[in-house]
């Protein structure tokens, strides 16, 4: 039993811990921080390019906090966006992360795509996929 009596809360607080500590790791970087602001980024954009019905399925495999963030600021009516270029893609998470100093580009976002492999089911990851564009499903490689 958990300090608290919340063990939903204790055991989404480790998952999400773990999902930024492999983040990290993957992206060779040291600033947890910078990691998630990288996951929160291309999640973020990630959800601006798929239909209600894909969104939903994709969040109800994340870990509860991650899934607030992923939900964090959508405003469904501007949803989803007609980008179809994956340097686009790119360059608007590389407006989110700013001057983050450990941050590559489109390498670290494609770091990001390899975690969601890595943690989501195949099944999913493959729908997500088939929802983005051609030239932006090139950034996450097939599971």
């Amino acid at each position: 039993m958990s300090a608290q009596g919340l063990e939903v809360i204790d055991h989404t607080v480790h998952l999400t811990h773990e999902w930024i500590n492999e983040l990290t790791e993957r992206l060779g970087w040291s600033s947890r921080r910078s990691a998630l602001r990288l996951m929160r980024a291309t999640l973020h954009h990630l959800r601006d390019h798929l239909l209600v019905n894909e969104l939903a399925q994709l969040s109800a495999q994340l870990p509860l906090l991650i899934r607030g963030m992923f939900f964090e600021g959508w405003v469904p009516t501007r949803t989803p966006i007609k980008e179809r270029r994956a340097e686009a893609f790119v360059d608007a998470i590389d407006a989110l992360m700013g001057d983050t100093e450990e941050y590559r580009g489109g390498a670290d976002v494609g770091c990001v795509f390899d975690l969601l492999n890595a943690r989501l089911s195949r099944g999913e990851v493959e729908d997500v996929r088939a929802n983005l564009p051609q030239d932006i499903r090139v950034l996450w490689p097939a599971p």
